[in-house]
């Protein structure tokens, strides 16, 4: 039963993607010329990865702190990598960011052409050209007033424990003056484990939004101890509390 489900919500995705994307590109030619910084466009795209949940009963997902994202400031949004899921939980927020990605997403027909429409950015892993290259990306987009979304361990976790944090999320808070928000994602790798296409029944996903790290405490840490420092927030806000657990 878990096999067809899944065949059927990836159907889902593929047909919903074929057919939303004419209204991307429609979004996209009308307001490019007026709205560099494609709100708009990021907001359709926040309801299209939305569907996902919303339509999946097994999926039940709460979001708590989003007001700590406040309207018309620009942020450094990170978060825990669990599950490709997390990306489809995290468009929850109806939050301006641009997201950081790994270049292969860029590459998925449909989806990867409305990325691109989106100017997210994306990042060749294991490239420093191409890491030098998002860098300034990212500087050229906190400058127009967009928020930085970065998954600061790099690629999803197979275990539930973090990953060590990378430092250019922070590097680039720290450069611009702008505060580090820390997102707690629970629940996602029951959800779809990494290296697996097969969803794993009902079970709960919480997003939790936790206060802003203030721009004059990013600009007197380092971006080593800031980078520690919002790892241990993320990792005491885990402890807190269990991961929601499967249920058939």
């Amino acid at each position: 039963m878990r096999r067809a489900g899944s065949v059927l919500f990836w159907a889902f995705i593929v047909v919903t993607s074929i057919l939303l994307f004419p209204f991307a590109v429609l979004i996209w030619a009308v307001t490019a010329p007026f709205d560099r910084r494609r709100v708009a466009l990021h907001r359709f795209t926040c309801f299209w990865a939305s569907l996902y949940t919303w339509c999946n009963p097994g999926w039940p997902v709460s979001i708590t702190g989003r007001d700590n994202i406040e309207a018309g400031q620009t942020y450094m949004l990170v978060a825990n990598h669990e599950s490709l899921v997390d990306i489809l939980v995290l468009f929850r927020l109806f939050k301006d960011y641009k997201w950081v990605s790994k270049i292969e997403n860029f590459k998925v027909p449909v989806i990867g052409w409305n990325m691109r429409m989106n100017r997210y950015i994306p990042l060749r892993r294991g490239d420093r050209e191409s890491v030098i290259e998002m860098m300034a990306a990212c500087r050229e987009r906190i400058g127009e007033g967009s928020s930085i979304m970065m998954f600061p361990e790099g690629t999803r976790s197979t275990t539930g424990q973090m990953r060590p944090f990378k430092t250019g999320a922070f590097e680039l808070a720290r450069e611009a003056g702008i505060p580090v928000v820390p997102i707690v994602l629970r629940g996602t790798r029951n959800a779809l484990p990494k290296r697996g296409f097969v969803l794993q029944g009902r079970h709960a996903i919480t997003v939790t939004v936790l206060p802003p790290v203030p721009a004059g405490e990013v600009s007197a840490l380092t971006a080593e101890e800031l980078t520690t420092h919002v790892q241990a927030l993320i990792a005491d806000e885990l402890a807190s509390k269990p991961t929601p657990e499967v249920s058939s």
